[in-house]
């Protein structure tokens, strides 16, 4: 199965099929019996269509995954960074921006998947390499078939996808777009696939726009050693020892890293939570009622008790050591990966309760 060549589209119907006018229906109502069988068949064709490309698009939001970067296609040369051996310290393009270019694309892209692991280092240099592409209404940005050499992230305009079933890519059916946000292209470039969906300009827009070569080093390379890190990281979790290797791995790959500094307040006591934390490295100090509790270092965890129990955050955690690394896991993640422990999770929750 070839994974679609792109990134959540924001209007693929719950029921998969495309969108019928009016007058398609009344001309559907007035057609015989036979020219009706036809059209089914028509239907169920378009209908495969879309079904294979949910299916694809849920094995390329899985992309992240320890076997796909691992996993060496045989079908396809795949980007493999365990077998990148360039230099970190090389020089990547840095293309100017203006204040408000530049704060314009980091807003295009600091909820993109592919970034949240980034640090704030990383994140400068996937800044710096960017460039705008002004686009006009009618322009095709990618095609299926041809190869691919950039990935785009979505600044505005409207974006439709079309997939075409035929070897000749005739007849493409349209199966979505992206409106005002997103971003494709990039299983081309890490697969070394042709594309494999159209995408073309509904309105004038401003896309950003990153080379292959750039897009392998700073964002794959990077997302592959920091699940590397996280991975040996959990591994020293007390309450994680009952997870699978498989199912470590996941968690490793939802966690996002975030730091403070000293004395600044984490997590306020009061509050609403809506993510636990793991410390990476530093300590952090908790206070209930403030007075002082206990203190916390690497290793440690805090912020599952809301999450528990649904409940406003019973303690407040503040920042120890001059810089404090950690792990967060949000509420999804953490109800959806930590099944496997979370009897432990409760275990420890009650110790710490009583304490």
């Amino acid at each position: 199965m070839t994974s679609t060549d792109t990134n959540n589209p924001s209007n693929i119907s719950n029921d998969r099929t495309p969108s019928i006018s009016t007058e398609d229906k009344i001309e559907r109502e007035s057609k015989s019996s036979e020219e009706e069988d036809e059209d089914d068949e028509d239907d169920d064709e378009k209908n495969n269509t879309l079904d294979d490309l949910a299916d694809e698009e849920l094995m390329r939001r899985q992309y992240v995954k320890k076997n796909e970067f691992r996993r060496v296609s045989v079908a396809a040369e795949r980007y493999n960074p365990e077998e990148d051996t360039d230099s970190d310290n090389e020089q990547s393009l840095v293309y100017q921006k203006t204040p408000e270019q530049r704060q314009r694309l980091k807003e295009a892209v600091c909820h993109n998947l592919l970034f949240r692991t980034l640090e704030a280092k990383q994140m400068d240099q996937i800044l710096d390499a960017m460039w705008e592409k002004n686009v006009k209404k009618g322009e095709t940005i990618i095609k299926q078939g041809d190869g691919g050499d950039n990935f785009y992230v979505i600044d505005n305009g409207i974006y439709e996808i079309y997939v075409s079933k035929q070897e000749d890519f005739r007849d493409p059916i349209k199966v979505g777009e992206y409106n005002q946000t997103g971003s494709f292209g990039e299983l081309a470039l890490m697969y070394n696939q042709p594309r494999s969906a159209t995408i073309i300009s509904s309105t004038d827009g401003i896309l950003w726009v990153m080379g292959r070569q750039t897009f392998r080093k700073l964002v794959l390379k990077h997302a592959f050693r920091k699940r590397q890190m996280y991975e040996n990281f959990l591994r020293e979790v007390d309450i994680l020892q009952s997870l699978t290797d498989y199912e470590r791995s996941n968690v490793a790959d939802a966690l996002i890293p975030v730091e403070y500094d000293e004395k600044e307040i984490i997590i306020r006591q009061g509050d609403e939570g809506d993510r636990m934390f793991f410390i990476e490295d530093g300590e952090c100090d908790i206070e209930m009622n403030g007075i002082f509790h206990k203190r916390l270092n690497k290793g440690h965890y805090f912020g599952e008790l809301a999450l528990l129990n649904h409940e406003p955050r019973s303690a407040t955690v503040i920042a120890a050591s001059t810089k404090v690394k950690l792990a967060s896991l949000e509420v999804e993640s953490f109800e959806r990966l930590l099944g496997p422990c979370m009897d432990l999770i409760h275990r420890n929750t009650s110790k710490y309760l009583k304490k």
